[in-house]
């Protein structure tokens, strides 16, 4: 009886030591940070299946576009070829290449979407209004979706780095995480404008 006492109090000291020096706090920000990364995947994902009915809607109209259905095409391929996964918070050289390749399928996609603008009969075909309206969708729920990891892992960080939960940290093995960098944070704070719905140009009699 008397060790069992002892036993007892010693896991209370250990439990009343540990949420003191911020274990607690740094459990439940991991698993924010983890499901506010899923949510960025999930919509990155959403975004990379719109991709190939977007660029065979496109074709349809302009075959001749071949150089920027191709960039999409091999930018979504890029994407593809990363393992996205939920450790990739906790690696900060695979996280940069996957976020640079995002960027590049941004960037890929903003070129066709200029594209478009030179065929009439594309923007007001059905299929491409209902892929349009998807994928503007999507481009806000990625925003939206980054912000909130950037605040889970700034929150998560901070916690990480903070005496004495930093002691704990160090203790258990929890790393500072990667974030978007200030250029990223710019590039959604104005989601891409997928607006084919201006009128045309009068033409000159």
């Amino acid at each position: 009886m008397t060790m069992s006492r002892i036993s007892l109090a010693l896991a209370a000291a250990v439990l009343l030591l540990l949420s003191g020096c911020g274990y607690n706090t740094l459990q439940s920000t991991d698993e924010q940070v983890k499901a506010a990364w899923s949510e960025v995947l999930n919509q990155y994902q959403r975004r990379a299946d719109l991709v190939p009915n977007l660029v065979n809607t496109v074709k349809g109209f302009a075959a001749q576009e071949r150089d920027v259905l191709l960039g999409v095409t091999n930018a979504r391929a890029r994407v593809g070829s990363i393992q996205a996964t939920p450790e990739l918070v906790n690696d900060p050289d695979a996280f940069s290449k996957f976020i640079a390749a995002q960027g590049e399928m941004t960037s890929a996609l903003s070129r066709l979407l200029l594209v478009v603008e030179n065929y009439p009969q594309l923007k007001s075909d059905a299929n491409f209004r209902d892929l349009q309206a998807q994928l503007e969708g999507t481009e806000n729920r990625i925003a939206v979706a980054r912000q909130r990891y950037i605040r889970a892992v700034q929150e998560y960080n901070v916690t990480v780095r903070t005496f004495p939960s930093n002691l704990t940290a160090m203790l258990f093995g929890h790393k500072v995480k990667p974030t978007f960098t200030v250029e990223n944070e710019q590039a959604i704070s104005k989601p891409p404008a997928v607006d084919f719905s201006k009128p045309e140009p009068a033409q000159n009699k």
